[in-house]
């Protein structure tokens, strides 16, 4: 099975291009140990939440952009063998190719594929999410997620990823448990839309505010504790 390696950092504003230029070096080496494709994106519309925030997940300041993205790898086995050669290929190191941001504040995991609706574009407009869900809501949330996935398609959508925690490890200042306060019980998804642009994003959402197929939705995680947010691809192999 597929295994997507997600991210959430903070980038000085003013690194934009360098971040570009230090994740396409770094995506085009991490080919060479068995990554099959990967995004990187740019923080565009992110909005406060009543609990957390992109902003708050990866403490960003105020001159500082959130950037969201995901590696795709054909296995669990493959990940873990290409991140390890990775940690031992000079390109990959900072000397090399340095962070053009705070590596301290990156929060990571590898996740498994619980519902793909849709296929990936070049380009476009990407709307990130993180969710705690309990984990005995396992199948009520892939359920849900797979029975509203077309009407997402409906209203816009050309791609739906929800990706379920596989190694969500521990950060030195913030990680993705901490970004969304998951409780012991509780498992992180990461996960996606694609839209065609921003425009379509924006009518789309408009629209399913007003789908009476929503209407009475029960969802099977705190919705206050989800992070969502809007992103520009910037970077993609």
């Amino acid at each position: 099975m597929t295994c997507i390696q997600g991210f959430v950092a903070a980038v000085p504003t003013e690194n934009r291009a360098a971040f570009i230029d230090h994740a396409a070096r770094a995506m085009r080496d991490f080919r060479d140990h068995g990554l099959v494709a990967g995004v990187e994106c740019w923080g565009d519309d992110l909005p406060d939440g009543e609990v957390t925030s992109f902003p708050l997940a990866v403490k960003a300041k105020a001159d500082e952009t959130v950037i969201f993205s995901w590696y795709v790898w054909p296995s669990r086995a493959a990940h873990d063998a290409g991140m390890k050669a990775a940690m031992a290929d000079p390109r990959l190191g900072p000397e090399q190719n340095p962070m053009p941001f705070d590596g301290k504040r990156v929060i990571f995991g590898a996740f498994e594929p619980l519902v793909e609706h849709g296929a990936p574009q070049k380009g476009g407009y990407v709307d990130g999410f993180v969710i705690p869900v309990p984990r005995a809501n396992r199948e009520a949330f892939r359920k849900q997620a797979a029975d509203f996935a077309p009407i997402f398609a409906e209203h816009g959508v050309n791609w739906l990823m929800e990706c379920w925690e596989q190694d969500v490890p521990d950060g030195s200042l913030t990680d993705f448990r901490r970004a969304v306060q998951a409780k012991p019980d509780e498992a992180i998804v990461f996960s996606w839309v694609q839209w065609p642009d921003k425009a379509t994003r924006d009518a789309g959402n408009a629209k399913m505010m007003q789908d009476k197929r929503f209407e009475g939705m029960v969802m099977p995680f705190d919705g206050k504790r989800m992070i969502l947010g809007g992103f520009v691809p910037v970077v993609e192999v």
